[in-house]
């Protein structure tokens, strides 16, 4: 019986990690023309594998199923299979073991997947990749800790390389097609943004953000990472984040319908928006 459970356990990470980097293959493929409808249905799944392996770590059944007369009665699916939780199952219960901020990724998440579901995602590639990369570093950060060191994609994850140079041109087209995001989406992600608190929304674990800054090597001959880490108080960190803040193309703000209703009649227009 321990062999089975732990040879099923196994299975499940094995999958949860291949599925998950099928995902960043997609999405770093520079001929993907869907890449967050691919990234989020797979991570979808790799998330499901992952939790479905914890839960069988710890005994927990995950099937779904009712008790009406003190036993389990199984909830089946259309070809007679037993159901399994999803994964907005699997992060509701008190069991879960992710913290909260990931849980907030992966909500919005599984919202933006049924908001893009059947409808195009044109310019969502770049403008939620914050959301994605925290999706993905939060995925490698459970792998390990639920499981292991063994089982780390650190060696895996890896920059994806451009054919064209990060510069303001560059980030003015990836705005420009970002221009194409559907009113219902913008609404979805407004809606879903106005639910987290300031620190929530802050938080890496729900948006992972870096500032790039070229870096040009001092000598012949000196190897250099495209990305270069150093600390946030130090005197080179806090003159590029004044130049950033200066040149930043702010966001306009969103809001809700309510909002708009509200502030259009506080301003004398009482019959706004009641036909």
């Amino acid at each position: 019986m321990y062999r089975r459970l732990f040879s099923e356990k196994v299975d499940l990470i094995l999958k949860s990690r291949e599925t998950a980097l099928a995902a960043v293959q997609i999405y770093n493929n520079p001929l993907a023309t869907f890449k967050t409808e691919a990234f989020i249905v797979l991570f979808i799944i790799a998330w499901t594998y992952l939790l479905h392996a914890y839960y069988r770590s710890e005994g927990i059944d995950y099937r779904c199923y009712t008790i009406p007369k003190k036993r389990k009665r199984f909830t089946r699916n259309p070809d007679g299979s037993i159901r399994h939780w999803n994964l907005t199952e699997c992060i509701l219960k008190l069991e879960c073991p992710l913290d909260k901020n990931t849980s907030n990724n992966l909500r919005f998440l599984i919202g933006l997947r049924n908001q893009i579901e059947h409808r195009k995602a044109s310019g969502l590639d770049s403008y939620l990749s914050a959301r994605y990369q925290a999706c993905a570093l939060n995925f490698n950060y459970y792998l390990k800790e639920l499981f292991g060191q063994r089982y780390s994609l650190d060696r895996n994850l890896a920059l994806s390389l451009q054919f064209a140079e990060l510069d303001y041109m560059q980030a003015q087209v990836i705005k420009d097609r970002e221009g194409m995001i559907p009113k219902e989406i913008h609404s979805y992600i407004a809606t879903f943004d106005n639910s987290l608190t300031d620190d929530e929304l802050k938080s890496d674990r729900f948006a992972y953000r870096l500032l790039f800054s070229k870096v040009v090597a001092k000598r012949q001959g000196q190897a250099d990472r495209v990305i270069e880490f150093i600390d946030p108080d130090s005197p080179l960190a806090k003159n590029i984040s004044k130049e950033y803040w200066v040149r930043e193309d702010r966001e306009k703000p969103k809001f809700l319908r309510k909002d708009v209703l509200q502030k259009v009649q506080s301003a004398g227009y009482v019959g706004f928006g009641s036909s």
